[in-house]
């Protein structure tokens, strides 16, 4: 489950993480409180305004409508009512969004972090998450903070830093100590981050992060290290143990057709294909995928119905699949091992009933436990369903659909 900037600091704040402090704001009225509230709580002049969207590259992503920016530096209450007017409401197009966008619901107006001190200021890049090839944490850092981690990656690659954790156990000691010595940082600003960092890997386990990136983490000018921007995905498997964090889902960001899927515990996500598939397993998902584009068509999403498909689900199934304009014919492909194939077979037909005129191509392919059966009960429904038992017969039917 993806969240918000806003909510990721509210949460870190649980952890004493310091962030900067903000809030989120869903009209021009409030945004204007809330600039007299960091004003007033802060002393600072200025406020940041922040689009909230599901995406990164915000900074320099601009809002259609208006053209502005989707984070903008406010030094007055009138530019704060312009940049609040120019953003909620628009859509946001960043290199993560693509063309399309995504509407701005909400802006964080948060307090400007360039106040007067002692020292330097600094942004540096810091993240963690699962690195699965070695089965441990990884803390991924940089000295080249506030800009995209990709393009450090491919430029100065010596200038990103890694740490391993074991995820048994927690940051010890002296990993975030190393990880401070690799920042450059020194005094007060050394003990600041090494509090911050090993705070922030407690974050990360304790809420069952499978992703937690601060972009930019900053050393303010009194040698504060705070956190002006966070993203963090929490895993969709431990929600069981965070009930009271399943409120802040937001599904608005999420494609309304995976949210309908998610109802029915099917496994969906929408590609730019031609060919709806519906199947059950990953594994054999992936091979269907394969094969649809060496019949010379294109996935038009993954559906996973289970190994307990039935004919609610691939009624369900059905009818995300019909609402993608761009679909020219439905693969089926079903390996029936938990479940019978005449079972299935059975489904699809009572799905196909109940779903009235269907004017594109329907392919079924039914291996395993029945599937002679299964062919036999499609064959015979006098609906205008293919059948097939062979993946290679499949792929047949698949090129002569899309030709």
């Amino acid at each position: 489950m993806n969240l918000h900037e806003y909510q990721a600091k509210e949460l870190l704040k649980k952890y004493n993480v310091p962030v900067q402090e903000g809030y989120a704001c869903s009209s021009v009225q409030e945004a204007e409180e809330a600039y007299r509230k960091i004003k007033t709580d802060t002393g600072s002049k200025f406020a940041v305004v922040k689009a909230q969207i599901h995406a990164g590259g915000r900074g320099k992503g601009t809002i259609k409508e208006t053209g502005i920016n989707g984070v903008k530096v406010a030094k007055s209450m009138e530019d704060v009512e312009a940049f609040a007017k120019g953003i909620l409401g628009g859509t946001l197009v960043t290199v993560q969004t693509g063309p399309a966008g995504k509407v701005v619901n909400k802006i964080f107006v948060g307090q400007d972090m360039y106040y007067d001190g002692p020292s330097e200021r600094q942004e540096f890049y810091l993240s963690i998450l699962l690195d699965r090839s070695k089965g441990e944490n990884v803390i991924m850092y940089s000295t080249e903070g506030g800009m995209s981690i990709e393009d450090v990656a491919h430029e100065t690659p010596e200038k990103i830093f890694k740490e391993w954790v074991h995820p048994s156990g927690r940051l010890l000691g002296f990993q975030a100590r190393k990880i401070a010595f690799n920042l450059g940082l020194s005094g007060v600003a050394f003990k600041n981050c090494v509090k911050f960092v090993t705070n922030l890997y407690d974050a990360y386990v304790g809420l069952d992060c499978s992703m937690l990136e601060i972009n930019p983490l900053f050393k303010a000018a009194d040698d504060k290290i705070i956190a002006v921007d966070c993203k963090m995905n929490i895993d969709d498997n431990a929600m069981i143990r965070h009930a009271d964090l399943v409120a802040l889902r937001d599904v608005t960001e999420e494609d309304p057709t995976e949210v309908e899927a998610g109802k029915y515990n099917l496994n969906f996500v929408k590609l730019d294909g031609n060919v709806g598939c519906m199947v059950n397993g990953a594994g054999l998902a992936m091979a269907t995928m394969d094969m649809i584009k060496l019949s010379g068509g294109e996935p038009a999403n993954f559906l996973d119905v289970g190994g307990t498909a039935n004919a609610q689900t691939v009624e369900a199934g059905f009818k995300i699949i019909m609402k993608d304009p761009a679909v020219k014919a439905i693969l089926i492909n079903i390996f029936g091992g938990i479940v019978r194939c005449d079972r299935v077979a059975a489904g699809v037909i009572e799905a196909y009933k109940n779903m009235g005129n269907i004017n594109i191509p329907i392919i079924v392919r039914l291996q395993g436990t029945n599937a002679e059966e299964a062919k036999k009960l499609i064959d015979e429904s006098g609906l205008k369903v293919e059948s097939a038992i062979l993946l290679s017969e499949a792929a047949d039917l698949v090129k002569k659909a899309v030709a």
